[in-house]
């Protein structure tokens, strides 16, 4: 009767671990299965106000960044997320006023091309 007892323990303690791995398996996969879709934002631009806000992303840096115009102060900031920091930085900042008086087009009119003397004909 002994021996009966020790097969009835060992089968007892096989059953406990396997029915204890299939419940830490069933934990894990709902895990996984249940966290949520990261926020994918790539290509979006939207706008309020006087501004307009758009994200793009540096291939070469492999970073993110978000775009921000400012209309009446005709300004563009770069900022992007900083994970080590756990911060947003500006990158960099573009005043286009002063790009609008560097081409020669002081009144911010669009320039059109030049219209060629032949008008389409062959000569």
């Amino acid at each position: 009767m002994d021996t009966n007892n020790r097969t009835l323990d060992s089968r007892d303690f096989t059953i406990g671990i396997l029915s204890t791995t299939s419940a830490i398996l069933l934990v894990g996969l709902l895990i996984i299965n249940t966290r949520p879709e990261p926020a994918w934002a790539d290509g979006m631009t939207t706008s309020a106000g006087d501004y307009v806000l758009t994200v793009g992303k540096v291939a070469a840096a492999d970073e993110e960044y978000v775009y921000v115009l400012d209309s009446p102060s005709a300004k563009l900031i770069a900022y992007r997320f900083n994970p080590s920091r756990q911060q947003i930085e500006i990158v960099q900042g573009i005043d286009l006023s002063e790009l609008r008086t560097q081409d020669g087009d002081t009144a911010g009119q669009p320039t059109r091309p030049k219209k060629s003397g032949t008008r389409g004909r062959r000569p």
